[in-house]
């Protein structure tokens, strides 16, 4: 009797050791199966997101395209307004800090048509100024049959003058003398040092002559050298001025950190912008009711008429950042900086989407 007791209980051990290990496989496909249906499920996810992406892309790309469509259709004057109510519609979609991924730019080097050397017939020698020469810009609308030479080539300069001068068409003749106009921004030697000319800007018809000083003032020429306005707001030197395509504003920038806008025909300051916390160091207009500003404070403002704050803002440079200007789309911003680098920013993003640095110290 023992013996067969002792059996049957062996015998029972043995079939709960056997439900035992049955259960434990079953609890373990049980825990495969909700690995692969957690698997499955990520798979489905990420597919999900993939899809989303390419939507998403695909409906950027869409409206882009139309954007540029309808760009084509409009005048100046619309495309400005229709810009700046995209730059609306879309400032919401976008996080603060946050920026999508960087568009494609091509920025392929094209090989110049321009020879290395140029003819010494093509070469003119501009005598006149007793100081040293800041700034000199062309008048692109009175061109010449030779792509070196201009009618009219104005220099700014620190002994108090802007000089226009009238570069004669044909080769160049020894002894060929090369007139002036001598634009006089001081009166007597007392203040002298302090009209120096720093910049200046020819309008887009050719027809006007912007140059800013030391003193803070923009003055206003004709091609004749008839001094026609004098614009004072600034408190310090001007260090850049530009003018709109339309040529109704007068843009300028200065050492007291601030950037003015001027109505040229009404003679007065239409807005003064003081967003920077250094000196402006450049200006340059977008389109014909926005623009950029760059400063000493490393810092680049998208200003707009009629807004008390900037548009948007560009950060990145580690110095002083000298020079901004536009790409005629106005989609692209190029600035250069005391850093070594040359930055190409996208008004859709916050941050660079191209970073040059192949400039040494």
């Amino acid at each position: 009797m023992l013996r067969e007791r002792k059996r049957k209980e062996r015998d029972k051990e043995d079939k709960d050791r056997e439900r035992s290990k049955e259960n434990g496989k079953e609890v373990e496909r049980d825990h495969d199966g909700a690995r692969s249906r957690v698997k499955e499920k990520d798979g489905h996810e990420k597919h999900k997101d993939r899809e989303r992406e390419r939507e998403t892309l695909e409906r950027e790309r869409l409206k882009l395209e139309r954007e540029r469509a309808h760009e084509k259709q409009l005048g100046d004057g619309d495309r400005d307004m229709a810009i700046d109510q995209s730059e609306k519609e879309n400032a919401g979609d976008e996080e603060p800090g946050r920026s999508s991924a960087a568009e494609p730019v091509d920025i392929t080097m094209t090989p110049t048509s321009l020879p290395s050397r140029i003819p010494n017939s093509d070469v003119r020698i501009l005598e006149g100024h007793t100081s040293e020469m800041n700034t000199h810009v062309y008048n692109q609308f009175l061109f010449s049959y030779s792509i070196y030479m201009y009618n009219l080539q104005n220099i700014g300069s620190g002994d108090t003058t802007a000089r226009i001068w009238s570069i004669p068409e044909g080769p160049f003749k020894s002894g060929r003398s090369i007139s002036a106009l001598i634009l006089k921004h001081a009166k007597g030697k007392s203040n002298e040092k302090s009209k120096d000319v720093t910049t200046l800007d020819w309008n887009c018809e050719g027809t006007l002559l912007a140059t800013g000083s030391c003193d803070g003032q923009a003055r206003i020429w004709t091609t004749n050298g008839d001094l026609i306005s004098t614009l004072s707001k600034h408190k310090g030197p001007i260090f850049s001025l530009k003018w709109n395509k339309k040529g109704d504003y007068l843009l300028t920038g200065s050492v007291d950190r601030t950037a003015v806008v001027w109505d040229v025909k009404a003679e007065e300051w239409k807005q003064q912008f003081e967003f920077h916390s250094g000196p402006t160091l450049d200006v340059d207009w977008r389109n014909n009711v926005s623009f950029a500003t760059s400063s000493t404070d490393t810092m680049i403002y998208l200003c707009k008429i009629g807004e008390t704050r900037p548009v948007k803002t560009f950060a990145g440079h580690q110095g002083e950042v000298n020079c901004v200007k536009w790409d005629p789309t106005g989609t692209l911003l190029a600035s250069c900086s005391d850093d070594s680098t040359a930055k190409i920013w996208n008004v859709k993003q916050h941050n660079f989407v191209h970073d040059l640095r192949d400039h040494t110290k």
